[in-house]
């Protein structure tokens, strides 16, 4: 198997990466912050000194990076050297972006000689860890192939979703649930705490109950033991909400919940938690209750 790059070691990024390395694929990675390339470094994968050198050894290129700003410059979108970097290239780009940057950044990789497919996935930090994410693809059928054997070790499930955009419109249609559910559940939690319900017994009989999945087992232990080390940053929900939030504008849909969560979590970051798990979006619930 030829060498794969992998640009972009954060929160999710990391054990995504371990996963392809401890899975034996020949791996070269970088990252803005050098530390974080080391536990990669010492599952067998091979540090670039510089971006161009992970493009130089691979010629599939994954990236999963904070926003479009972070594409840009990795990619050299602004300059002269966009062309020669992704030419015989695929570039599979695995972030949560705005769908209109996804669909031009595709037309511009395929004009440059290049291959791109969208790559978005669902799951937060423990998933991503234990190889259980979800991913949707959009990209030309062949290349799609390509790519869902390569993020194989990474995922529990991989879903074609035809061309960009797709797979990240596909993707806000399966957020906007989960934040809607997590808000949810922080709401129910503030009102047991109100009642003066206990909270251990009521993340047991959530537990038990129809409603039970894997994220709210986890968010209800959070609520219950206030604890909020971050699975899926508060900050980067908030980022997505406003996504999901304008692309629903830009087809006049309606989107209520939605609405009302993208307001709980900008004021949750306002209230000083961006760095926190999505669940202590329940200090916004919170706050309103005391300014009732």
């Amino acid at each position: 198997m030829t060498s794969v790059g992998f640009v972009g070691l954060g929160i999710m990024g990391r054990p995504m990466a371990l996963n392809l390395a401890w899975s034996g694929t020949p791996l070269v990675v970088w990252n803005r912050t050098l530390e974080r390339c080391l536990p990669v470094e010492a599952a067998g994968a091979r540090v670039a000194s510089h971006v161009g050198e992970v493009f130089d050894r691979c010629e599939t290129v994954i990236l999963m990076l904070a926003d479009e700003s972070a594409i840009d410059d990795v990619l050299g979108c602004q300059t002269s050297a966009f062309d020669g970097l992704v030419r015989r290239h695929t570039i599979v780009q695995m972030g949560t972006v705005d769908p209109g940057y996804s669909r031009r950044l595709a037309d511009r990789v395929a004009g440059a000689g290049g291959c791109y497919v969208e790559a978005p996935v669902s799951g937060s930090r423990g998933p991503a860890e234990a190889g259980e994410l979800v991913a949707m693809l959009a990209g030309a059928p062949e290349d799609c192939t390509h790519v869902r054997a390569i993020i194989a070790p990474m995922c529990r499930a991989v879903f074609d979703c035809g061309t960009p955009p797709h797979a990240l419109l596909t993707k806000f249609a399966v957020n906007l649930f989960m934040i809607a559910m997590v808000t949810g559940l922080a709401e129910a939690y503030h009102f047991a705490e109100g009642h003066g319900v206990d909270p251990a017994l009521l993340d047991r009989i959530l537990d038990a109950s129809p409603m039970a999945s894997t994220v709210s087992r986890a968010k209800s232990a959070k609520l219950a033991r206030r604890d909020f080390e971050v699975q899926a940053g508060l900050a980067d929900v908030h980022k997505n909400t406003d996504l999901i939030t304008r692309a629903a504008r830009s087809r006049g849909i309606a989107s209520p919940v939605l609405d009302a969560c993208h307001a709980l979590y900008g004021e949750a970051v306002a209230l000083g938690h961006p760095t926190e798990d999505m669940a202590a979006v329940i200090h916004a619930v919170r706050a309103r209750t005391a300014a009732a």
